[in-house]
């Protein structure tokens, strides 16, 4: 007899292939329960998905099914296993796979995926492009069987630990694994909870010391890098080590350092994960930096910290910088933005500006032999331009291919559907739009027209852990790097660090007496403009008037009373400056441009 498809409780059941076509029509996110007839869905995740369902409310795009791969042509793959697969299909395409029943990676998968369909819905952001993954079997695939791409990789991790961060060795450490051969493939800044550090480092959990390691592991940021073996790798020609049975010392003047002799051969017959390890060692940097190889864990790494890492590897994120010239941005911005938002690209950060002659004639510098070139300088300092940094896969190639040549005289006799060509005007003879032309150049645009500034941002003791878990999630969100991170009681010594300027006033009893509470996290963040954005992104100090003036700020959503208000930061430059770099001490933020 055909199946039917019905509603059983919150899920609907697809057991043949007819039933799977058609759900792949449903609009918006499908979580599918891939399940084996011998031994049914996975009952332990049901409650998560009907509290996702009363949390989120959102029927019309969150669907919830339960899979039969017995029956399902195109669930072939996952035929005769007994471990849990939950696949996500976004508008029809298979996004992504957890395996197993692992309910917070679920569940934040979920909710990212229909916070983010409720922004491009609202036109808050642009849909960003995901790609649609290979239902293949995990196990065939380790044995060399229908491999992807991806399949083949092999993964370690490298945690650079809090200290590390702390005093600034992170660009050092990672210099290191580079120069070294491998590719770092992805990285992110987290703060361990004590539940991770539990988890991945439950082989030492027996040591003595581990209470105090635990401590030290969620004391402060860590960076986690993915890594990944060169395809042409060669041993490193620099690294050292001392003889056996000899102590090291320095070398003199005269002579140098002795090296490894490892050839090719050797090399390669070396494992990948131990060969990183030796590296640290022989660099002296291991004890900042642990890796891990074990299959288990790496992937256990990926599903927690880079659920998306194999659609993400697929692209090439890459950032550019667009500028719009005075005449095109005071008439025609709209219509730019729009073919921006068109094409794929996210805006990351965007500013008026007016340019300097400098900066004009830098920025022109290829036309500078034209008879027109002054006219070009003039009318560039005539009024502001508009610079975006643009973000899209392939963005410095795909915004360079739109833009079109350097002058309106090639463009419409070669280019006619060019951005150039369509944006021309009577002004100018050459293109109203500026586009980085390389990765490196991209690199020094943004730090001309964006550069990079810290700010000091405090989370007060009454936050609740996921009060503070959102706001860490609403600063990144905003664009903010977390640079730094401490999690410390702040007593009456360290308060006056963080407020000087208020240590005379008749309130400053009070302040102390929330601080007094607990611990605080106390944050170095950078961005462009970032001391404006983080004041913004607060709002007004007393929450009663935040909730009136500005509903979505930070201290509307979750502040108390004026005292209670959970945030704090810093007003200028200077004050973060001074505060960041006496909290965090050897931390030198990057604030430029002091007042």
């Amino acid at each position: 007899m055909a199946g039917k498809k019905r509603e059983v409780q919150l899920q609907v059941i697809i057991n043949n292939q007819s039933l799977w076509d058609e759900m792949l029509q449903n609009k918006g996110l499908t979580v599918i329960d891939v399940y084996q007839g011998w031994c049914g869905p996975c009952k332990a995740i049901q409650a998560l998905f009907r509290k996702l369902r009363n949390e989120l409310n959102e029927e019309e795009i969150l669907h919830f099914v339960v899979a039969e791969a017995d029956n399902i042509v195109s669930l072939q793959p996952f035929r005769d296993k007994c471990e849990p697969v939950f696949l996500f299909s976004l508008n029809g395409k298979i996004i992504a796979k957890i395996q197993g029943a692992n309910a917070p990676l679920i569940s934040k998968k979920v909710t990212s995926l229909i916070n983010d369909e409720k922004k491009i819905a609202a036109g808050e952001m642009v849909r960003p492009q995901y790609h649609e993954i290979l239902l293949v079997d995990t196990e065939s695939a380790d044995a060399g069987e229908g491999l992807s791409e991806g399949a083949q990789e092999q993964y370690s991790i490298a945690i650079i630990k809090p200290d590390a961060v702390l005093t600034r060795k992170v660009s050092e450490i990672k210099e290191k694994i580079t120069k070294a051969g491998f590719i770092i493939e992805a990285e992110d800044k987290k703060v361990f909870t004590e539940d991770q550090v539990m988890d991945f480092y439950s082989h030492i959990a027996d040591q003595p010391d581990f209470e105090e390691f635990m401590s030290f592991m969620t004391s402060g940021l860590s960076y986690i890098l993915v890594v990944s073996q060169g395809s042409e790798q060669e041993p490193p020609k620099e690294v050292t080590e001392p003889e056996p049975d000899t102590e090291a010392t320095e070398p003199t003047k005269d002579q140098s350092k002795p090296e490894v002799d490892i050839t090719s051969e050797e090399f390669k017959k070396k494992k990948r994960d131990r060969y990183l390890q030796e590296i640290l060692e022989r660099q002296n940097i291991s004890q900042f930096c642990d890796v891990e190889d074990d299959a288990t864990l790496v992937t256990k790494f990926l599903d927690t910290f880079f659920p998306d890492f194999k659609t993400l590897k697929s692209m090439k994120l890459q950032k550019t910088v667009a500028l719009l010239r005075p005449d095109l941005f005071q008439e025609r911005k709209e219509e730019v933005l729009d073919i921006i938002g068109d094409e794929g690209f996210k805006i990351l950060e965007q500013r008026q500006i007016v340019l300097s002659k400098g900066e004009a004639r830098t920025l022109c510098k290829a036309y500078e032999d034209e008879e027109y070139f002054e006219k070009i300088i003039e009318n560039m300092t005539s009024g502001p331009s508009l610079a975006l940094i643009l973000l899209r896969d392939k963005a410095v190639q795909h915004w360079k291919e739109l833009l079109g040549p350097g002058t309106v005289e090639e463009a419409n006799t070669n280019f006619p559907m060019s951005l150039c060509a369509k944006f021309a005007m009577e002004s100018l003879p050459i293109n109203q739009l500026y586009g980085s032309d390389s990765l490196e150049t991209a690199e020094r645009d943004m730090q001309q027209f964006f550069p990079l500034e810290s700010t000091l941002a405090l989370i007060k003791p009454h936050a609740t852990e996921e009060q503070q878990e959102e706001i860490l999630r609403i600063i990144q969100e905003a664009g903010f790097d977390i640079t730094q991170h401490k999690k410390i009681l702040l007593t009456p010594e360290l308060a006056s660090v963080i407020y000087f300027k208020i240590t005379g006033k008749d309130f400053y009893d009070d302040v102390l007496q929330v601080l007094s509470e607990g611990p605080s996290v106390v944050l170095a963040l950078t961005k462009w403009n970032a001391v404006s954005a983080w004041r913004h992104l607060m709002g007004p100090t007393d929450p009663e008037e935040a909730r009136m003036l500005a509903p979505d700020t930070i201290r509307a959503r979750f502040g108390i009373s004026v005292s209670k208000n959970i945030v704090h930061g810093s007003s200028n430059t200077y004050e973060a400056t001074e505060v960041i770099g006496k909290i965090f001490e050897e931390f030198v933020p990057d604030n430029s441009e002091e007042n």
